[in-house]
């Protein structure tokens, strides 16, 4: 795998915080050109900055992502005629980037509806299903803020339903299509990374959480390279797999806190309890039944 490296490098997670799936692209037929773009940590005044300017609290989790790297983007392709083609895309904007979504002008002719004009306001877009939270708006009730464009093919945003200024934050992640409509995805950005990871940038793979599904060319990339999150729970169960079950205060820790980590995992156990090792050493075992013999 390709890892293009910042100074702070964060390879002895880097397994951890792509849950392993470094390894099953690289172990998949065709694919080629695993890319990961290791960024540098976002500085605690700029995330300070950007609270104070949007008048909103980061989630604890997203601000510790941010904190320990400035944005994610992976990418891998897959031979076509043995030239590589880019498929998958995985991509959370970084601080900078995560900018609240524009509400100006879809035309550009004089009296021009907005966005939130053109937004689904009917009785059935405004309540959703039963089981689904209240769906964000494009106007002023509303705060969103997009943490990736999706190639084009909708957004996924940041929502935050309470414009006042809070104290605790209170934000979910939602799906915007290009229709306009709103699907909702995750409650917290953990789970919301989880998702991204274990689908594997797949083209339209956030239309898999929509009631229309996804397009009928991109069913033949899943059937091809069928997203991890179909044996989810039973690979979460198994703690000792490299798929490991993310844990944010142990994966997304601020910068300060990384030496410790390092340190952790450079650490050894003494030479005088390693065993013997070389080709002529023998097992314990072997050695209690050589001396009975």
């Amino acid at each position: 795998m390709e890892e293009r490296a910042g100074r702070g490098s964060i390879k002895p997670y880097l397994d951890k915080l792509t849950l392993g799936v470094t390894r099953i692209l690289e172990a998949s037929p065709g694919v080629t050109e695993v890319t990961f773009v290791e960024k540098e940590p976002a500085e605690r005044h700029t995330i300070v900055s950007w609270e104070q300017k949007n008048g909103c609290v980061l989630p604890e989790d997203l601000k510790n992502f941010y904190l320990m790297m400035d944005g994610f983007h992976m990418t891998w392709s897959i031979k076509m005629d043995d030239n590589p083609m880019p498929l998958g895309s995985m991509t959370i904007n970084s601080i900078s980037k995560l900018t609240r979504l524009s509400t100006a002008l879809a035309y550009t002719l004089p009296n021009a509806p907005t966005l939130a004009d053109l937004e689904d306001t009917d009785e059935e877009g405004e309540k959703g299903n039963e089981d689904e939270p209240e769906k964000p708006h494009l106007d002023s009730r509303s705060l969103i803020f997009e943490l990736d464009s999706c190639g084009g093919n909708g957004k996924v945003c940041l929502v935050y339903k309470n414009t006042k200024p809070v104290v605790a934050p209170d934000s979910e992640i939602w799906f915007l299509d290009r229709a306009l409509y709103w699907h909702f995805l995750t409650k917290t950005f953990t789970a919301y990374y989880r998702l991204l990871i274990t689908h594997l940038g797949l083209p339209q793979w956030q239309y898999a959480f929509t009631s229309y599904g996804i397009s009928p060319q991109a069913k033949q990339w899943f059937s091809m390279y069928k997203p991890i999150t179909v044996n989810t729970a039973q690979l979460s169960s198994e703690a000792d797999t490299f798929v490991n079950k993310l844990d944010p205060n142990k994966v997304f820790k601020s910068k300060n806190k990384t030496p410790v980590l390092k340190k952790k995992l450079a650490s050894q156990p003494p030479a005088s309890q390693k065993g013997p090792t070389g080709p002529g050493s023998k097992n314990p075992s072997q050695s209690g039944s050589s001396a009975r013999r």
